[in-house]
C-alpha cells in the first residue's frame, strides 16, 4: 500500500499570497536586517514588517530571533509581545490582540497536511490569540485554534482544540485547569531550580493537584 507520494504533491494556486519574488525578497531582508538587529530596536523590526504588509500595533515588541513566515499575514494589536525563538508559521492568518504575551519557542503553526491523501495535499487555517492572553514558553498552537481572551496557556502545552476566555489550560493536548481570577495572580510565577540543587520529582507529578509551572515571558 502506498500512503503518500510526495512526487505528486503540488502547492496551491496563490498559496503564498504574493510573488515568488516578493516572498524571497522578505526572506532575505528577515535574514540580514531583521534577525541581525540589536534587541532594543523594536521599532526597527515593526517598520519592515509593516513595509511587507504585516499590521503591527503601537509599541509592539517582538525579538529579533522570531520568525515570521509571512508579514502580510500577521495582525498583531497594541502592546503585545513576541518571544525569543517564537515562529510564527502564518501560511493563514495569525491575529494577536492586544497585552497579549508570545513566549520564547512557541511555535504557532496554520499549515498542515492531508495524511489521508496519496499527494499529501496541504492545507491552511487561520490562528487567533484574543487580548490579553499568555502562551508561556514552548507552547505549540494547531492550525485554526482560537484562544480566548484572557486566557493562560502553560510551558510546552500542546493547542489542538480552541479554548475559552479567562482560563489557565495545560497539557498536551491543553485542557482546562481552572479560571484564571485575579487571585492567581500571585501563583503565575517562574520556578526556577539552581543548577546546584535538585528538586524532588514529586513537584512535576500530579499536576491537576499541584500550582501550574509556567516560563519566561
Amino acid at each position: 500500500m502506498q500512503f503518500q507520494n510526495l512526487k505528486n504533491f503540488k502547492l496551491p494556486p496563490h498559496f503564498r499570497g504574493r510573488s515568488a519574488v516578493y516572498v524571497q525578497t522578505w526572506w532575505l531582508v528577515q535574514m540580514l536586517f531583521f534577525k541581525t538587529s540589536p534587541q532594543f530596536m523594536y521599532g526597527w523590526r515593526r517598520f519592515l514588517l509593516r513595509c511587507f504588509g504585516a499590521h503591527i500595533g503601537k509599541k509592539v515588541m517582538i525579538r529579533p530571533s522570531a520568525h515570521i513566515q509571512f508579514p502580510w499575514k500577521l495582525h498583531i494589536d497594541e502592546y503585545s509581545w513576541v518571544g525569543d525563538g517564537v515562529v510564527l508559521y502564518n501560511l493563514d492568518d495569525i491575529i494577536i490582540g492586544s497585552h497579549t504575551v508570545i513566549s520564547q519557542r512557541s511555535y504557532l503553526c496554520t499549515g498542515s497536511h492531508h495524511h489521508h491523501n496519496v499527494d499529501f495535499s496541504i492545507y491552511t487555517k487561520p490562528i487567533k490569540i484574543e487580548n490579553q492572553c499568555w502562551l508561556a514558553a514552548d507552547v505549540f498552537v494547531a492550525p485554526g485554534i482560537t484562544i480566548g481572551e484572557g486566557t493562560v496557556v502553560g510551558s510546552r502545552s500542546a493547542v489542538f482544540k480552541s479554548l475559552p476566555a479567562g482560563k489557565i489550560c495545560f497539557g498536551t493536548p491543553a485542557m482546562i485547569v481552572k479560571d484564571r481570577v485575579k487571585e492567581d495572580i500571585d501563583e503565575l510565577q517562574i520556578i526556577f531550580a539552581p543548577a546546584f540543587e535538585t528538586k524532588p520529582i514529586e513537584m512535576w507529578s500530579d499536576y491537576i493537584g499541584s500550582k501550574a509551572l509556567f516560563g519566561d515571558s
